[in-house]
């Protein structure tokens, strides 16, 4: 299998810390209830968790920040590597990269940010209870966007080149340890394990539409199922912040001509108040519906790309313990 390298682990912690003299490196480490993306040194690299999904912070974050100024950040960009991504995130940012690298309006700062970073995804070995990536056609491992990907398996790293920019991080860590090609016995057993994890997906997601049904029955429902599942909102914005998807903003003007980017979210109050004070978003459930209609009826439209990944996160972050798959569920029936 000539696009998969192995190693043991230990070389690869190895090859991990020298690396650090070069680039910032983050990936998820374990907290008590969760995983989150660190910044690594030489004392944690033994605590990266490999193949599980997923880290609290979506991906979208270490490309699209919170808030950045625009036009007076003179710092360079990092040389960056992001570990353990899984492809959920990975898949998120297609859409992202369909809007911010357009080719008529190309947007430098997302560029910059990718051009200086190596994405080494991994395949989840289990799931969380509201994963539902492969309803939506997305594998719970990846094959495209990443640079690498990345498994930790019979106690070795295995490591699939997706890129060219892939290729030449292998080509880095052979300079400094041994790699050989993965034995075919690994590579077949990865296989399993990643048709396990697929099978497992769908059945646990049973009665559960795909993504373009999902857009015909959003477009059709009525206004009861919106009011029904808004009123336990609390227009926290949740849903839309930690989505890898969601990538509204607003542009502030500051004095001396500086530009703010200031990541936004459509179920705030005032998302839509213009000059003169109308909103057409101003009832809880037009914003509710709004977001529904922007995943699976609008953004369709326009871009190629999902704009649901089916991470789950939304889900998980609702205070009002709002479940979107309950609501596409009783809308399918």
């Amino acid at each position: 299998m000539k696009n998969y390298y192995s190693l043991l682990n230990s070389d690869w912690n190895s090859a991990i810390d020298r690396l650090l003299t070069e680039y910032l490196i983050f990936a998820p480490l374990k907290n008590d209830n969760s995983i989150d993306y660190e910044l690594i040194n030489s004392e944690n690299i033994s605590e990266i968790t490999y193949n599980v999904p997923k880290p609290i912070t979506p991906l979208k974050t270490f490309f699209l920040p919170v808030k950045e100024n625009l036009t007076n950040d003179s710092k360079p960009i990092s040389k960056r590597i992001i570990l353990g991504s899984p492809n959920c995130d990975i898949q998120g940012l297609k859409i992202l990269d369909e809007i911010y690298l357009d080719k008529d309006y190309i947007d430098t700062a997302y560029k910059e940010k990718r051009d200086n970073t190596i994405l080494i995804a991994t395949s989840c070995f289990e799931t969380q209870e509201h994963c539902h990536c492969m309803i939506y056609g997305i594998q719970p491992y990846p094959k495209e966007i990443a640079d690498i990907s990345l498994s930790y398996l019979n106690k070795k790293i295995h490591l699939e080149v997706l890129s060219e920019k892939g290729e030449k991080f292998i080509s880095v860590i052979k300079e400094h340890t041994t790699v050989s090609n993965s034995p075919e016995i690994d590579i077949k057993d990865l296989e399993l394990k990643q048709s396990k994890i697929e099978n497992q997906l769908i059945a646990d997601n049973s009665g559960l539409p795909d993504y373009k049904k999902t857009g015909t029955i959003v477009n059709k429902a009525k206004d009861e199922i919106w009011e029904k599942y808004s009123s336990n909102c609390v227009s926290c914005g949740a849903c839309a912040t930690i989505c890898p998807t969601c990538t509204c903003f607003l542009l502030i003007d500051k004095p001396n001509f500086e530009k703010v980017r200031q990541l936004d979210a459509c179920q705030y109050p005032g998302f839509e108040r213009v000059a003169g004070g109308e909103d057409a978003l101003h009832e809880l459930s037009k914003r509710f519906k709004n977001r529904y209609f922007c995943k699976y009826v609008w953004k369709p439209q326009k871009f190629k790309s999902l704009a649901c990944t089916g991470c789950g996160r939304c889900i998980e972050a609702c205070i009002g313990k709002i479940n979107k798959n309950e609501l596409f569920r009783e809308l399918a029936n």
